[in-house]
This record gives structure tokens, sequence and C-alpha cells, in this order.
């Protein structure tokens, strides 16, 4: 005889109708959002790999962004001693016109008028070429004793960049030291613009090797970037077409709880019915 005061099959037919509403929930959910995992208990494994993936991909487009500032400082650093190897190059041409012994004292004098200008205007070159606020040439800023910048996702992952002090008395070319108002003092100076020539050119090349090396770490950082974000994709990404027929499956499989439960709830009335 038939059980009137515990409804078993409408409490069955419920517990199936909250699975699928679950289900069919769990599926909008991932279908609205795109991911497969929106809470832990979706793939806790993969949410963990997942989560450390996402902060490497956070890491790598940090550690672009200092390649790129690196190579800007380096860029404007090389700006600058272009500026100076170009005027070092007119201070050689007046020291060798100068040293001429067809050349006047007066000449001399109005020779060294411009030479002196130049001096001072190669100091205020280096002291001007700034990043950030800081002088990069005249030896004062931290770039003169090296700086490191993190370029990937593990603090050993640093290029060290060090930007030499190119100003005169650095170089050997400052008013205390040479000038050209007299010929043997233009002889002098020759040599000295020379050498000085020589050290902006080798400072120059490694600002250069070291922008290359920038440029080819920026490369690789990109790549690292693209990958990473593909395997997190892999792991994260809903499957629209799976989940839409999973959701396809619940809805059906709810309307027929719905309907279980509706005919369930009835029974009691109907065999209620029979006794009377």
């Amino acid at each position: 005889m038939p059980v009137i005061s515990t409804n078993t099959a409408a409490n069955s037919a419920l517990r199936f109708l909250n699975a699928n509403s679950s289900e069919q929930s769990s599926s909008l959910s991932k279908i609205a959002s795109g991911s497969r995992i929106n809470k832990a208990s979706d793939d806790a494994a993969g949410l963990a790999i997942s989560t450390g993936l996402s902060s490497d991909v956070t890491t790598l487009n940090q550690a672009a962004t200092n390649a790129s500032q690196a190579s800007s400082i380096l860029q404007i650093a090389d700006g600058g001693m272009s500026n100076i190897a170009d005027i070092l190059e007119r201070m050689k041409a007046l020291a060798t016109q100068s040293n001429s012994g067809s050349v006047t004292d007066d000449q001399r004098t109005y020779l060294q008028a411009e030479f002196s200008e130049l001096q001072e205007e190669i100091d205020g070159i280096a002291k001007g070429t700034r990043y950030n606020g800081e002088s990069l040439l005249d030896g004062t800023g931290s770039m003169a004793s090296g700086v490191d910048f993190m370029v990937g996702t593990s603090t050993t992952d640093v290029i060290s960049v060090t930007i030499d002090n190119v100003d005169t008395t650095e170089l050997g070319v400052d008013a205390s030291t040479i000038n050209v108002g007299t010929q043997s003092d233009a002889q002098a100076a020759l040599t000295a613009i020379d050498a000085a020539i020589d050290t902006v050119s080798s400072s120059r090349a490694e600002i250069g090797a070291s922008m290359s090396r920038f440029e080819f770490r920026a490369d690789t950082i990109a790549t690292s970037i693209e990958n990473t974000e593909a395997a997190n994709s892999a792991i994260t990404d809903t499957d629209v077409a799976t989940e839409q027929t999973k959701l396809s499956s619940a809805e059906v499989k709810t309307q027929a709880a719905i309907a279980a439960l509706s005919s369930a709830n009835e029974m009691p009335q109907n065999l209620l019915d029979l006794l009377r």
C-alpha cells in the first residue's frame, strides 16, 4: 500500500531537478564567461596552474615594459653622445686650423673663443641628456654605476646597463686641460681630442650592443607571453560546443524533472481520491 505521509517519488524528482538545474546553471556560466573554471571546484588543479600562468604573463608584460624603458634610455644616451661626437670633430677641426703656421695669433683668439664655447656645450649636453629627471652622461646619475633591468619571470633574469661619463673632464678635453690659443697648445689638443673621440666611440659601441640585446630580449618576451597565454587559454577556455550540448541536455532533463515532480506531487491526492 502506498505511503501517503512521505512522498518519496516527489523527493526523488526534486533531487534530480536540483541537480539538473545546477548542471544547467554551470553550463550557462561557462558559456557566458568564456571560462570553464569559474570556481575552484570546477577544476582545482587547473585553477592552480592557470593562476601561475596568469602571474607569469603579468610579470612578462612588466618585463617587456622594462626592456622598452631600457631601450629608450639607451637611445637618449646615444643621441647625446652622437652630438658630443660631432662637437669633438668640430673641435678637432679648430685645433688643426690653429696648428697651422699660416694662422695669426689674432685668428687663434677667434678659434679659441669658439673652442671654449664647444667645450661648454659638451658639458651642457652631458648634463642635459636626461631620462626621468636624471642626467645620463655626466656621471651623476645611477646609470654611471650600473642599473639592473629585470627582463624575465625570475629575479636572475636581468640585464645590467652602465652609461659612461662623457663630460669634458672625463674625456680630458676640459678648458683647464686643453686649448688652441697657441700652435703648441693646438698640437697637444689634437692628441687629447683624438683620445676623446675614441672614448665616445667606444661608449656608443657599448650602448649599441646593449640596445641590440634589449631588442632581442623584447622579441623573446613577446613570444613567451604569446605561448603562456595560449597555454592558459587551453586550460581555462570554455569548449562552447561541448557546453552547449551539455546545456541542451540539462534543459531537457530539467523539463522532465519538473514534469515528474508535478506528477509526483499529484500522486497523494490521487490516492486519497481512490480511498474515498
